[in-house]
């Protein structure tokens, strides 16, 4: 763990689940899994937003509704975690917290996770569930993906296949500190090792191994989408920290997008954590970082 002290509760968490991690190396999947859900406590409770457990798809999830949403608009909310962690209920309240200030609702995905369900089980239970949502009559238009850390390579990697297939994709995607490069190479990981709480190699490559156990290559454009070709890509919103350690996937997300024409929003945090809009109600930055989010929505939507 860095030396530095973190400063915000969602570094706090990270720092106290690295104390756990460094204490108990040999630490189950389902002990991990349960320290995951822990996420859940950097965000406060929405107002005005109610949940549904149900299933869209064959997918199971948390359906959110605030009381003011437009009916017609949802955002497929795909919950990082390294693929293997995480869940609708980890990420319910951030899904309330965006869906609100879209002016949406939204659907948490509790997508299959790995190793039991390695690549491409995760893109396949996202398409289904929008599959699901184009016969339940939603237009593409008013359909939008939103995925934070691995749940960004999902929502990317589902456009791609939708964009392959042929089919009409979701009107935009909107990432946050997007998790991409399963190659395990990007120079932050080191350069801001002293600045994020949470993430280092070693914890990302057992979750590189996990998602990748059906033998999947680590190059695979669905697997690592900064091998990708990004023509023809909806508008894209990426918002991450320049002091957390996958910042230099954000960076080159960005860039791939923009060259081939892509309408890309980059927002650029400063000295937060991995996914700092978690802490929405309780950190000022969080609260703007979505209210940013919010307003490129919007934008997008007028414009189209």
């Amino acid at each position: 763990m860095s030396a530095n002290q973190p400063t915000d509760l969602l570094g706090q968490i990270y720092a106290e689940w690295t104390v756990e991690f460094e204490a108990n190396p040999e630490m189950s999947l389902q002990l991990l899994r349960w320290v995951f859900e822990d996420w859940q406590r950097a965000t406060t409770e929405p107002e005005g937003v109610t949940y549904q457990t149900t299933s869209i798809g064959g997918v199971p999830g948390i359906r959110v509704t605030p009381l003011d949403a437009d009916p017609a608009q949802i955002l497929l909310v795909l919950h990082g975690g390294g693929f293997a962690l995480g869940s609708s209920s980890s990420h319910r309240k951030l899904a309330g917290h965006l869906a609100k200030a879209c002016g949406a609702t939204a659907f948490v995905l509790d997508f299959r996770l790995a190793p039991e369900h390695p690549f491409p089980a995760q893109i396949e239970d996202t398409v289904a569930v929008y599959h699901q949502l184009i016969d339940d009559g939603f237009s593409p238009a008013d359909i939008t993906l939103v995925g934070d850390s691995a749940g960004a390579s999902i929502a990317i990697a589902t456009v791609l296949r939708l964009r392959d297939a042929g089919e009409p994709t979701p009107a935009q995607v909107a990432t946050m500190s997007p998790w991409l490069d399963m190659e395990n190479s990007g120079t932050t990981i080191e350069t801001n090792d002293d600045t994020d709480f949470l993430i280092a190699r070693e914890g990302l490559q057992g979750n590189i191994d996990r998602y990748l156990s059906g033998g999947a290559s680590p190059t695979h454009p669905l697997v690592n989408p900064l091998y990708a070709d990004f023509t023809g890509f909806p508008p894209l919103y990426i918002v991450a920290s320049d002091a957390e350690s996958l910042f230099h996937d954000a960076q080159r997300l960005d860039a791939l997008a923009r060259a081939v024409g892509v309408d890309v929003t980059f927002d650029v945090g400063t000295g937060m954590q991995h996914v700092y809009p978690l802490q929405a109600g309780n950190l000022y930055e969080a609260d703007q970082a979505i209210a940013d989010l919010a307003a490129w929505y919007k934008n997008n939507r007028k414009d189209n």
